[in-house]
Parts: C-alpha cells; structure tokens; sequence
C-alpha cells in the first residue's frame, strides 16, 4: 500500500517509451490560437487580460533593459501553471512533480542570470560575496558563505516546486484513500473526509497557481540583482 502511494509520480510509458514529453507539450494545446481579428471573443480577451497581468506583475522589479526577458518568464509561467493544475485532474501525471524536471528548467535559467550580471557590471556581482564593512577575519568565512548561498539557488529553487506539489498529491491520495475505506464502515466519518478533502483540494489548486508564480518571481528577482 505505502509503494502504491508514490506510483502516480512514475513517468507513464507506452510501449516502452516515456510519456512525460507529451505531458509537457499538452497544455500548450488548451491555450486559444490568436487570430489577425480586432475584436475577437471573450475567451480571448480573457486570455490576453490574464497574459497582460503576469507580465506586468513578473515585470515590476526589472529595469527596462530586464523587459526582454517578459516572453520567457511570462511563457514559463503560463507552462508551470497549466502543467500544475492539469496535474490535480485524476489519472494524470505531473512532470512538476520531478525533481529532474525542475532543476533542468532552474539551473540554466539561473546561471544565464548570473552569466549577464558577470558580463554587464562583474564588480557589483561578485561584491554581493562580501558585504561592505565586513571585518577582516571574517571575510573569508562570508565569501564561502555567500558563495554557497548563491549555489544553492537552483537546488531551493527545484526542491521548492517538487516538495510542495509532492507533499500536495500525497495528501490528496491519502485523504481520498481514507474515504473510501471508511464509507461502508463509518459513513458520517467518510462524509466529513470528503469534506477536509475537498476543501484539501481547493487548497492545492491555490498552491499550485502560487509556486508556478513563486518560481518565476524569484527568477525575475535574480535578474533584478544583475
């Protein structure tokens, strides 16, 4: 019972080959095509309304010469977000539930960050190892320190989203799997089950919109620091 619990985090297979691409590209396929039209329906409104408010939230601590990143951060978003609430709907997988995944989309979006802040002012990027007024025998201790902090942003920033949606799915599953073994021997406990998980699964769907914009805010505020 307790393997049964992590299998929905095994990337599905069909005849042997790994289904997780296609989990990637099929939110994609949910969003309204644009068209050439000036007035257009109220979905697509709607979508470029919703479009125009991530970007202009996501964009808020850059510079103008930080705005050439607002297609990336804004897809990316739009990506995490589809992918986490599809996520919730049952009999299918999360690719954000993997570790893998995560850090594939945090570690080279972060070191292009740190490449650019290296490359356009290398002074005021590497003095964020050393705080001003640090006293001597203290300055190799802080630049190991910062060093090490700044490394680890990738890690924390992987480990977040996986952590959250994980620990999110677990107590869907577990919640779910108490109500119904407890409907043919207690049924008033079983309702109040249903109960905790629906409001349980509200609360996930609110968790999954706020990490899709967490990992995008702290990306924009790393390239705020370059």
């Amino acid at each position: 019972m307790n393997l049964s619990f992590f299998d929905q985090f095994t990337s599905p297979c069909l005849l042997g080959i790994p289904l997780i691409l296609l989990s990637l590209l099929f939110p994609t396929l949910l969003l309204p095509m644009p068209n050439n039209r000036w007035i257009t329906n109220r979905l697509s409104t709607l979508q470029l309304w919703f479009f125009h408010l991530i970007t202009k939230q996501l964009m808020i601590p850059l510079n103008k010469s930080g705005h050439k990143w607002a297609l990336l951060l804004t897809a990316l978003m739009l990506l995490l977000l589809m992918i986490n609430l599809l996520g919730l709907l049952p009999y299918t997988f999360t690719p954000t539930t993997q570790l893998s995944m995560n850090m594939a989309l945090a570690f080279p979006l972060w070191l292009a960050t740190l490449l650019i802040g290296l490359r356009n002012q290398p002074s005021i990027t590497l003095g964020h190892l050393l705080p001003e007024g640090t006293p001597t025998p203290l300055i190799p201790a802080l630049i190991l320190i910062e060093t090490t902090s700044l490394l680890i942003r990738p890690l924390a920033l992987g480990v977040r989203l996986t952590a959250n949606l994980t620990a999110g799915h677990l107590l869907i599953q577990l919640i779910s799997t108490a109500t119904t073994v407890l409907l043919p021997i207690m049924p008033t406990i079983s309702i109040l089950t249903a109960l905790i998980l629906f409001l349980l699964t509200i609360l996930e769907v609110a968790v999954a919109m706020i990490q899709a914009y967490v990992f995008v805010l702290l990306l924009s505020l790393y390239l705020q620091e370059n």
